[in-house]
């Protein structure tokens, strides 16, 4: 065999035992697989799964951050107004979050009212978390398991039933709103659920034992009117 000047012998050997696929069949290319239509499933805020663990991990966070802020409450009187006060609101406060995070979760709102939500996601959870760690202090249950709400302002109701508190069908309007019409539905049902903290807290703020439940119904009832005084120059 000759071999052609320039090329090393080596590279000769090598080529002369390589493999000769010119002659081989392109191996057929694979047949796409086909996608089956995958059909949406409802919202998260329509799954009660979903809704209970946001719940749950709130309080754990805010029970956390209530233990580092509110431990100075251990062995201080109180009453029926303090105990009572302190499961319910934390209640009240839990559905302003639930309500706060499917606002935010709407599409076209207003940036003013996005700011008030998300303030009271994170005023209120603080609250929370003061509340259930005042109420371990004071040797009573984190909160309300009776189901029956407002006994120690003389008003026995529903826990659903609290001064307020949204419906599962106004949820559900919020839930399904987006743009102005959320905005609009926000405002309606935030300003409402405010109005019933404020009755909660201003009854709490003058008829409970602790001085420190009195000073928080207090500050809650004033936060809770001024987020009205904004809602409402906000409202489209």
């Amino acid at each position: 065999m000759s071999r052609e000047p320039g090329i090393p012998l080596s590279r000769l050997i090598d080529l002369q035992e390589a493999p000769d696929t010119s002659s081989r069949p392109a191996p057929a290319a694979e047949a796409p697989v086909s996608e089956q239509p995958h059909e949406p499933g409802p919202p998260w805020w329509r799954r009660p799964v979903n809704v209970v663990a946001l719940i749950i991990t709130c309080s754990l966070v805010f029970g956390m951050v209530g233990f580092m802020v509110g431990q100075e409450s251990v062995g201080v009187e109180h009453n029926e107004v303090d105990t009572g006060f302190l499961q319910d609101m934390r209640g009240h406060h839990e559905q302003a979050v639930a309500m706060s995070f499917i606002f935010l979760a709407a599409e076209g709102t207003h940036p003013g009212l996005r700011t008030i939500a998300r303030s009271i996601i994170f005023g209120q959870g603080i609250e929370i978390g003061r509340m259930i760690q005042m109420l371990r202090d004071l040797d009573e249950f984190e909160a309300n398991m009776s189901g029956v709400a407002m006994n120690w302002m003389g008003m026995s109701s529903d826990v659903d039933d609290m001064p307020g508190m949204a419906t599962d069908d106004d949820i559900d309007r919020l839930a399904n709103s987006s743009g102005v019409e959320a905005d609009e539905v926000f405002v309606e049902l935030m300003i409402e659920h405010h109005l019933g903290g404020i009755e909660m807290a201003e009854f709490a703020a003058e008829r409970a034992l602790s001085p420190e439940v009195r000073a928080m119904a207090s500050s809650m009832a004033g936060a809770q009117t001024d987020e009205i005084t904004e809602m409402r120059l906000l409202a489209p």
